[in-house]
This record gives C-alpha cells, sequence and structure tokens, in this order.
C-alpha cells in the first residue's frame, strides 16, 4: 500500500490542526483453547494467553504511533464471548473471570477489554445467565473490563426476555455504587445484529468466525470532516458537500489501513479490518454535531438534522469503501451524547431530546451512545428504550445499539461529568409513561420478513 505526496501533506494538516487521529488499535483475541472444568484454571489459562500473545501491543502501537507521526489514542484487546468460556466451568458466577482479564489488561498497559459477552438474540443458555446476573459486580468491581450482549437480529427477532433483564441489570449495575454516578455503565452496551469484529468499546468482541488473533483498527475524524465542509462555504450544494465528506473519508481511510498493517506485520499477526467510525471526543472540534452545523443547521436537533447525518454516514461509508477493501466493525458516524462537547450542549439547552437521537440512530451506524438519564428511570422503561433501538437495527438491517446511564440521585437536566474521552452530559429526560405491561409480556418479538432472503 502506498500514498501519494499530496495525501501525506494532507494527513499531515489534518493531524496538527484538525484533531485527525487513529482512536483505537484493538487486537482480537480468541480464547476457547483456555476452557477447562475449572474457574481457577480457566483463568491462570486467560491471563496466561493475554500476557504471551498481547504484551507486545502497546509497545509496538506506541512505535508506530511515533515513526509515522499519527496519534494512536487507545490500545484495546477483544476477547471471544466470555459466556462461551465460561460455560466449561460450572462456576455460578464469572465475576473471577472479570478480575482475572483485568488484571492481565492492567498488567500489558491496554486501555479496555471487551469481551464479557454474551449473544441470546434468541434465546438464553445456562452459562447466559450466570453472565448476565454476574454483570453488575464484574462492571463495579473492574476498570477496564467492557461488558456487551446481543438482544435482537434481523434474521431471529428480538428476545424481549433478554431486553426486560437488560433493564433490570442496567440499573443494577448503576446503583451497586451510586458514587461513581453511572459510570460502570459506561462500559456496558446492548446490541441488535452485533458484529463480530468491532474494534470500538464498549462493544469490542471477538467473534466465533474470527481467527486465533487480528488487529481491528478504528479511526476518527469529526474535526477533519468539519474543516473540509467549511472550507467549501456556504454557497455549495449538498451534493458538493457529500463529495467533500467521500473525498476526506479516502485520505483517512488510507492513513487508518498504513497504520494497522504496519502494527499486524510487526506483531505477525493477521489484520482484520478498518472501522470508518467517526468518533468524536469531548475537545473542541472534534464533534459530530459540529459537522451537522457546519451544512446549516443551527443547533443539531434541529428540522433537518437526520437528513444531514444521513448525507454524512453514506459518504464516509463511499470514501472508504474506495480506500480499502477490509472495511468493517461499525463504520459510520457515532453520536455519543457525553463525548461530543456540542451534541452534549445541544442536549443541555433543549435542541436535542431522547426522541431526536432515537431517530438520528435510524441512519447512523450505532445507536443511543451514552445518554445519561435520572436515576428514578424504571428499568422497564429502560427496557423499553432498547426494544425500540433494537426494533430499529432489526427492521432496517442494521447494527443499532444502547448504552444508557441512570445516574443515581440525579434528575433530568442537572450534570455528570466523567472527564477524559468519556466527557460530560446533561441528564436527559424520558418520556415519563409506563411501557411496563409491554415489557412483562416477554417473549420473541418475530424477526420481520425481510430476514428471509434465503
Amino acid at each position: 500500500m502506498w500514498l501519494a505526496a499530496n495525501e501525506v501533506f494532507d494527513t499531515l494538516r489534518m493531524i496538527e490542526n484538525e484533531h485527525l487521529d487513529v482512536r483505537t488499535v484493538t487486537m482480537g483475541l480468541n480464547l476457547q483453547d483456555c476452557a477447562t472444568g475449572s474457574m481457577s484454571t480457566t483463568c491462570d489459562k486467560v491471563v496466561e494467553k493475554i500476557l504471551t500473545v498481547g504484551e507486545r501491543l502497546v509497545p509496538v502501537v506506541e512505535q508506530v504511533s511515533q515513526e509515522f507521526g499519527v496519534p494512536i489514542v487507545n490500545k484495546r484487546i477483544a476477547l471471544s464471548p466470555l459466556s462461551l468460556l465460561g460455560a466449561s466451568t460450572g462456576a455460578d458466577s464469572y465475576v473471577p473471570l472479570a478480575v482475572a482479564v483485568d488484571k492481565a489488561a492492567k498488567e500489558i498497559g491496554v486501555d479496555y477489554i471487551g469481551g464479557f459477552s454474551a449473544l441470546v438474540h434468541k434465546g438464553f443458555t445456562n452459562s447466559d445467565r450466570i453472565l448476565f446476573d454476574s454483570i453488575p459486580e464484574a462492571l463495579n468491581t473492574t476498570d477496564r473490563v467492557c461488558a456487551s450482549v446481543s438482544l435482537g437480529s434481523t434474521k431471529a427477532g428480538i428476545n424481549m426476555d433478554a431486553v426486560k433483564l437488560f433493564g433490570e441489570i442496567v440499573l443494577k449495575t448503576a446503583f451497586m455504587r451510586p458514587e461513581l454516578e453511572g459510570l460502570p455503565c459506561c462500559k456496558l452496551v446492548c446490541f441488535c445484529n452485533m458484529m463480530e469484529d468491532n474494534p470500538f468499546i464498549a462493544g469490542a468482541m471477538h467473534g466465533v468466525g474470527e481467527p486465533e488473533c487480528s488487529i481491528n483498527v478504528g479511526i476518527s475524524g469529526p474535526g477533519v470532516v468539519n474543516a473540509a465542509i467549511r472550507r467549501l462555504g456556504h454557497g455549495a450544494d449538498l451534493g458538493k458537500v457529500a463529495e467533500a465528506v467521500k473525498r476526506t473519508a479516502f485520505k483517512i481511510t488510507r492513513m487508518g489501513e498504513l497504520v494497522g498493517r504496519e502494527v499486524s506485520r510487526r506483531l505477525n499477526v493477521n489484520f482484520g479490518i478498518l472501522d470508518l467510525s467517526l468518533a468524536p471526543t469531548p475537545e473542541r472540534g472534534d464533534s459530530v454535531a459540529d459537522v451537522l452545523e457546519a451544512m446549516g443547521l443551527e443547533r443539531c436537533g434541529t428540522h433537518g438534522t437526520t437528513a444531514a447525518l444521513a448525507l454524512l454516514n453514506d459518504a464516509v461509508k463511499k470514501g472508504g469503501t474506495m480506500a480499502s477493501s477490509y472495511v468493517g466493525g461499525l463504520s459510520g458516524a457515532f453520536i455519543p451524547l457525553s463525548e461530543d462537547e456540542e451534541m452534549a450542549y445541544c442536549a443541555q439547552i433543549g435542541a436535542l431530546s431522547l426522541e431526536k437521537l432515537e431517530a438520528m440512530t435510524c441512519v447512523c451506524s450505532v445507536g443511543l451512545d451514552m445518554i445519561a438519564i435520572p436515576g428514578d428511570t424504571p428499568a422497564s422503561t429502560i427496557s423499553g428504550i432498547v426494544a425500540d433501538e433494537m426494533a430499529i437495527g432489526m427492521v432496517n438491517s442494521k447494527t443499532t445499539a444502547v448504552r444508557i446511564l441512570p445516574i443515581p440521585g440525579k434528575k433530568a437536566g442537572e450534570k455528570v461529568d466523567y472527564g477524559g474521552l468519556l466527557g460530560a452530559a446533561s441528564i436527559i429526560a424520558v418520556n415519563p409513561h409506563s411501557s411496563s405491561v409491554f415489557i412483562e409480556r416477554g417473549g420473541r418479538i418475530p424477526a420481520p420478513l425481510q430476514a428471509l432472503k434465503n
């Protein structure tokens, strides 16, 4: 793979002036050969494998970052779903697995480690239930472990029993240590149409169809796209805006794949995928909301926001897929409320509501992400929010997710501040009317007609 001279200069400008970075290099690691009949022995084997295979990840990534002059914000590991690994142990809690994984992550210096996961879109195994029950304690007693669950898919429909349980688990996770103000819930996400190669936390997981070990890269660049649109001026029509975004995404993708392939080469493991997602940060000028406002919206959340986001998402995908044949993961525009400074401000002043965010998820790559809600929100209401988002993913044959943060003791309009990449957000109001009877019905929402594609 080569870069033309003008691409090199453009990329340097983007890095220096427009917040371009590689958001994450994530190593996917298969742990199926660590399964034993003993929790203690399994934990020992898991730690040994993570340390053996992952010990060079952080130093190699830092070397590549320094040599190429490209900031790489996070180093992460994604593991095989631990519900599959825990099944053979016969244990009634998987918290020891989470603690062991957290210990290994700290020892090799990665920022996060994903894979405390269960795939229950069509039903529970006994092991899946144990993992669900273990989530609150696992996330409250570890620092770097992230949990994810698959609750629905276009092929299977939506497991509403799991949706109901997930709402309860979210509340238990938030209230186990209320002084943390919902921070453990930042490491918990549910999916419809969950992918196996996602490099982004909290949903990173190394799927059963993946190789023994791989390197997946997640790029960023809202600031770069914002600058490209603003250089056009207000006279450019939306077709020209789309073309500018597409060309910018092409350059960003080339840089990201170059970094990922070099890390893979030095570690002697497979290069997996490049995730094109525009991932914002709380830093000023690195906002997806700013990109939408550059197109002509007074504030993100006003009428036209969903259309602008659809344009952005499509153009990013088109530019990225022209640049690389190894695009995967989520690949689009993230709209995490607390992690995007301008988006958080729009919610604070009332321009952006929970309902508008839900509408925007119909056309973007993820879903309701990092949404802080009042601590007195019932579990059934959280499950209702999740069910709506799962339905959007199921019917539209796309990935959707929910990462929602009940904040103990706080009401709508108050603020929570986590600092760092997790950012700060105003607590957003939820609909006060109950969905409990609907959620209590349970069962499975059948797969839609478009699932029958064979």
